[in-house]
């Protein structure tokens, strides 16, 4: 007998929840999206204003100008959050609408958004 479902692996799954947050959410060039990629390693952030189809900031954990309070991944994302918030100011971007990618609003993907929120964006 052979199998009709597809096996889905967990990529393909956080795929499926960013294209459901997505169709939801959305950038504009006066609200953009702050977009966070996460990988086993590595945090990934980035301002996009998908009106005009461009990212405006974006960066990496492993950025210059990330300076990390603590240890650890979590620490290092927190940082991220800031650094991107303070990137987006020197734009004149204040306001932005947060797109987790997928992902949980848990540990990580949180840390980037309370740096953020801390680096003074408006969510």
């Amino acid at each position: 007998m052979r199998s009709t479902h597809k096996v889905r692996t967990r990529e393909d799954r956080r795929h499926q929840r960013h294209l459901r947050v997505r169709h939801k959410v959305s950038g504009s060039s006066g609200r953009p999206r702050l977009v966070v990629f996460r990988s086993s390693k590595h945090i990934y952030a980035q301002i996009v204003d998908d009106t005009r189809g461009v990212t405006l900031v974006g960066a990496a954990d492993r950025s210059e100008g990330v300076t990390v309070e603590g240890k650890g991944k979590t620490a290092r994302s927190f940082a991220l959050g800031q650094l991107v918030a303070r990137k987006a100011k020197e734009k004149g971007i204040t306001k932005v609408v947060f797109d987790r990618g997928g992902y949980q609003y848990h540990g990580r993907v949180k840390a980037v958004a309370d740096g953020a929120r801390k680096g003074g964006l408006e969510f």
